[in-house]
């Protein structure tokens, strides 16, 4: 027996693999309480999406949406950063190149730690395309 889908209900995505999985979870939920982003969503195709048009939308989300989104970048930078922390302990190299680590991660701009600019969606949308071509 096929169950239908509730309108509403939360629909469990499986894990894309991604380090940064839970970042761009909660990144796509905030801004799906977007009503405006959730609708340029909908409507854009893959193309729009890739290029950062879509990006340029996030400039129109509500105050409560942006300062959400940029909380959420603060705690991956953190997370980020006690990742780098603990392997420059397992390795105990004084010749490690702070900004080559922080360049490996390439979803998030990370010389802007404190806000979540449409910069930091390009980058974001940009990564997970890499990431499955």
């Amino acid at each position: 027996k096929a169950e239908g889908h509730v309108e509403g209900e939360k629909v469990e995505n499986p894990d894309t693999g991604l380090y940064y999985d839970e970042y761009l979870r909660q990144v796509i939920d905030v801004l799906e309480t977007d009503k405006h982003f959730r609708e340029k969503l909908q409507t854009a195709d893959i193309e729009e999406i890739k290029s950062g048009k879509l990006s340029r939308e996030l400039d129109l989300v509500s105050h409560h949406v942006r300062t959400r989104l940029d909380e959420l970048k603060r705690q991956e930078v953190a997370r980020l950063r006690m990742l780098i922390k603990a392997k420059m302990d397992s390795v105990q190299d004084t010749g490690i190149d702070h900004q080559a680590l922080l360049k490996q991660f390439e979803h998030l701009n990370h010389q802007n730690p404190d806000t979540f600019e449409p910069k930091d969606l390009d980058m974001l949308i940009k990564a997970v395309s890499a990431s499955y071509e």
